[in-house]
């Protein structure tokens, strides 16, 4: 899940993609595809010669990022290098403005979520882009989204990014035995509440006196969307669900042991994060450390100091400072 961030003088546009024709390999039929929701930083009248993607977790959407790529995008001016960045933010499926798509293929799961990003490219006639950023759930799309590219899943056009930031995302199965169930418990009192609500400060309420937190009941009540005299979820709860078992079950271990070539995968791990258990720590030394061969991708492992799960909120300076001169460096 992701917190969400408001910043009502930040100028941006969002964009819904339309429907768009994609031959299958058969070449003798035709699909529409409806892609994903999104939106650029800066405004895309602005010129760019490289594109990060940025992805969000479970329960949020790109915006809860705005604050964040916005300050990102201006510190790598800071820095004599002749790029010009763009962020898209991307709402995956099921959540924020693309939950009212209903073109997205079933199953809601790490690989269809992944394949979207690659629809999403192919609709707008975008270039690949050049690095994606995930953030929990988002992390372990990414993570698909590469692997995908690396096979050549996408076909042969599709260009495999440069960098994959994955931010406090867990890359191996996550067993439920391993935390503290509070995604889990917050899954089950979402999906005991009435699809309509009476109101966003009824839902805080509520979650407060079942003994949430007052920044997690807040975040909660903030993904809620007007709909007459009462709200409903600004996300599809019963496919997030999906998501989430998609996510807990899947490992991209292999990915991180051989990682393609030309490809850096960064993970950054926050230091007070909960989600972390010594034997994972203790196999992310160990692939982080390898020197691989010529023929593979590397992967590096960073930790971010005074922060939890929250990564872009708890210490979103110390983010940035780990994050823009490796962009630099690797683009």
């Amino acid at each position: 899940m992701a917190r969400a961030l408001s910043n009502s003088s930040f100028r941006s546009r969002l964009f819904s993609s339309a429907p768009f024709s994609l031959n299958l390999l058969n070449g003798s039929q035709s699909r529409s595809f409806e892609t994903l929701a999104y939106e650029e930083i800066p405004s895309p009248e602005k010129p760019f010669n490289s594109t990060a993607f940025v992805l969000h977790g479970l329960l949020g959407s790109g915006r809860n990022w705005r604050s964040f790529a916005r300050s990102l995008e201006s510190e790598l001016k800071k820095f004599n290098s002749p790029d010009e960045w763009r962020m898209v933010l991307v709402d995956l499926r099921n959540h924020g403005n693309s939950a009212g798509i209903k073109g997205l293929d079933p199953p809601s799961d790490m690989v269809n979520a992944a394949r979207d990003l690659a629809n999403l490219v192919k609709s707008q006639g975008w270039q690949w882009p050049d690095v994606v950023i995930g953030h929990s759930m988002g992390g372990k799309v990414a993570l698909d989204y590469a692997a995908s590219c690396a096979r050549g899943d996408y076909g042969e056009s599709a260009v495999l990014p440069k960098q994959l930031w994955v931010l406090d995302s867990v890359p191996g199965e996550v067993n439920s035995d391993d935390s503290d169930g509070e995604v889990e418990k917050v899954l089950r009192t979402l999906n005991s509440l009435p699809s309509s609500l009476p109101s966003r400060k009824w839902v805080v309420d509520h979650m407060l006196e079942l003994g949430f937190s007052k920044s997690l009941s807040e975040w909660i009540g903030s993904n809620l969307k007007k709909e007459g005299d009462r709200v409903t979820w600004a996300f599809d709860l019963q496919a997030a669900i999906e998501m989430f078992n998609s996510y807990r079950d899947t490992s991209y271990w292999s990915l991180l042991e051989h990682p393609p070539k030309g490809l850096e995968i960064v993970i950054v791990r926050a230091e007070n994060s909960d989600r972390w258990h010594p034997h994972v720590l203790e196999k992310l030394e160990q692939v982080s450390q390898k020197r691989g061969s010529a023929e593979e991708g590397k992967v590096s492992l960073h930790v971010l100091p005074k922060a939890g799960h929250w990564v872009h909120v708890d210490n979103p300076k110390g983010l940035l400072e780990i994050m823009a001169p490796n962009f630099v460096k690797k683009a």
